[in-house]
């Protein structure tokens, strides 16, 4: 009977013990909330980083545009490139962001993937 109430309570203690990625992501926290309280929150992560909200819906629109121009192979403008790739085409051939914007002629661009760097993320 004593061997069984020894039994009994190792479960239930055993129940309550942490793993330890758990105990360590419970000091993490505290040091995080330690750290807020005392005014050291340059390390949040909730803060965005222009103290601005994210633009969800155009970020989904310009990836869907991006995606189509390059599916169709759209002849696009100069103003039409610098809004899907973020940065206004510097010469003829622009990489960023594993695409290339290619010109055709005056203000004509074709948009394409970097085959090499698509490639990459693939594997």
């Amino acid at each position: 009977m004593d061997t069984q109430q020894k039994a009994e309570s190792d479960s239930k203690t055993l129940k309550t013990e942490l793993k330890a990625e758990q105990a360590l992501g419970l000091i993490g926290l505290g040091l995080m909330q330690k750290m807020q309280r005392e005014g050291n929150s340059e390390w949040s992560w909730n803060n965005a980083e222009d103290s601005g909200q994210a633009d969800l819906h155009s970020l989904r629109q310009r990836l869907e545009l991006t995606n189509l121009a390059i599916q169709t192979g759209a002849p696009l403008s100069t103003a039409e490139v610098s809004h899907l790739l973020g940065a206004r085409p510097g010469s003829g051939k622009t990489e960023r962001g594993g695409l290339i914007a290619r010109r055709i002629s005056r203000n004509v661009w074709k948009l394409t993937r970097n085959d090499n760097e698509s490639a990459y993320w693939r594997n």
